[in-house]
């Protein structure tokens, strides 16, 4: 076996890739500073019990695990950031009121979420703790918006859905936890005949409400069929009068694909509304997000949550390189203080200037300079490499 083989979906990236994905790092980082996010930097590892409280079953199994030799308790290696920063907020941070976090590092995944993905998604996300209403929900996605924009990728689009819709149906019919498991995981396939035989023990009114939630897709007329299929339910009436909102608070940003009433990504997780972000041409999710008020409880505090990540690997994958990759050429001359403070000059307006080093001539080439310093008139002036 060769020692310098990486395990299956773990990979390197190389200088231009690392460029361009710190390029994207530290411009949406910068974007959300501008907006008020504060960045932390929760740690890699944290006893497993801290780090999956409230996350649910998915979370669990993408979790590396490993005793510590310290205290013999058992870590996990994070395989999302966001349930660490909802800690912060609820136990260091400890404010009454909106607070807005950002974050940015590397996650590690047991499997790989995607075919040819990684398991070390770069993830950047921010979240918005303390308020509950539609307008945190329009702030999110607006920002999320805004750094796709930065990031230049095109043709963005989103997909939302709301689990409170399910969930208000089978609570308010009191079905089981199991059937409940039942019920989700054929939502989530869109299973007609499997949701007609397994609500068929249900009263009329939820029977008929779930079997029609998979045809609750599409554009916002979709929110006025759910009103006459739908029973009014409180629940049910916030949330399709939620999603109404974001489809007017977002027009000017945002080009909304669907709404989706049976979308229930991060069911055991979300408590509101849930979107994901595309570009066309993408195969997958660009980002994903949503409300998470269920977080705050398990950790003691209840704090209304929402907000959004995206794998910063992807985002470059999917966002145009029209940097210019060129460096100047600087000559090897000890002691010649013009030379040096014109390389100073240069590298201030953030030019690469790389040192003629001896003895390597024959792999110039190599370095990527395109110009070179060249005395003139007694001047260093910069001129097209020969």
């Amino acid at each position: 076996m060769r020692t310098w083989t990486l395990p299956e979906y773990i990979e390197d990236i190389l200088p231009l890739e690392a460029a361009r994905i710190e390029r994207l790092r530290r411009g949406i980082l910068d974007l959300f500073k501008v907006h008020g996010y504060q960045l932390v930097m929760p740690p890699l590892l944290e006893y497993v019990e801290s780090l999956l409280t409230g996350t649910g079953h998915d979370l669990d199994l993408q979790t590396f695990k490993l005793v510590d030799r310290l205290s013999g308790r058992m870590l996990g290696v994070r395989a999302d950031i966001t349930p660490q920063v909802a800690r912060v907020d609820a136990h260091l941070l400890n404010r009454k009121g909106v607070t807005r976090l950002c974050y940015a590092g590397s996650v590690l995944h047991t499997l790989p979420s995607g075919m040819n993905r990684t398991r070390e998604p770069l993830q950047i996300g921010a979240e918005l703790y303390g308020h509950a209403g539609i307008e945190s929900d329009v702030e999110i996605q607006r920002l999320l918006m805004k750094a796709l924009a930065a990031a230049r990728v095109k043709g963005c689009y989103l997909d939302i859905g709301h689990v409170a819709v399910f969930r208000g149906l089978v609570r308010r019919a009191g079905v089981a936890p199991e059937l409940e498991s039942e019920l989700f995981r054929a939502m989530q396939a869109k299973d007609l005949p499997a949701l007609r035989k397994l609500a068929r023990g249900l009263d009329g009114t939820t029977r008929k409400a779930l079997i029609a939630l998979p045809g609750l897709y599409g554009e916002a007329e979709v929110l006025g069929r759910a009103r006459r299929l739908l029973p009014d339910y409180p629940e049910i009436r916030a949330a399709l009068s939620g999603l109404q909102a974001l489809s007017r608070e977002l027009r000017d940003v945002a080009r909304i694909r669907c709404f989706d009433l049976a979308e229930l990504r991060g069911y055991r997780y979300h408590s509101g509304v849930v979107f994901a972000a595309y570009a066309e041409g993408a195969p997958t999710a660009l980002a994903l997000g949503g409300r998470y008020d269920e977080v705050g409880k398990a950790f003691g505090r209840a704090r209304p949550a929402t907000g959004f990540s995206m794998d910063l690997r992807e985002l470059a994958s999917a966002s145009p390189d029209s940097a210019a990759r060129s460096a100047v050429l600087a000559p090897y001359r000890p002691g010649d203080a013009a030379l040096q403070r014109t390389v100073n000059a240069l590298r201030a307006r953030g030019e690469i200037v790389l040192d003629d080093l001896p003895g390597h001539a024959g792999t110039r080439r190599e370095l990527g300079c395109d110009r070179q310093l060249a005395k003139r008139d007694g001047k260093w002036i910069v001129q097209k490499l020969k």
